[in-house]
C-alpha cells in the first residue's frame, strides 16, 4: 500500500485524467519536488488516496502540512505552495 511522505508533496493522479495533467505540468513547470502516484499503475492507491481527501476525484495533492486539495485550481496550488514557501 502506497504511504504519503509527510516531508513532500505527494500527488495521486491518473494519465487519463485532464486536471491531474494539468497540475503535474505546473508542478513540472514551478520546479517542484514531489511524488506522483500513478492511480493505473497502483490502483490500490486509490484507496489511500480516498481515505486522504473522503472523495474518489482526482487529482488528490498532499502537502508537506498535511493538507491536500481535490481537483485543485492552478491558483489553489500556486497559493499553497507559496504559504509554504516551496516557490
Amino acid at each position: 500500500m502506497t504511504s504519503v511522505a509527510p516531508d513532500t508533496i505527494t500527488m495521486f493522479g491518473a494519465d487519463w485524467c485532464r486536471d491531474c495533467i494539468r497540475t503535474k505540468k505546473q508542478l513540472d513547470e514551478l520546479g517542484v519536488s514531489y511524488t506522483y502516484v500513478d492511480l493505473v499503475a497502483d490502483p490500490a492507491a486509490a484507496d489511500v488516496a480516498k481515505e486522504i481527501s473522503g472523495r474518489t476525484n482526482i487529482p488528490v495533492v498532499v502537502y508537506p502540512d498535511a493538507s491536500h486539495h481535490v481537483e485543485p485550481s492552478n491558483a489553489d496550488v500556486e497559493s499553497k505552495l507559496r504559504e509554504l514557501s516551496l516557490i
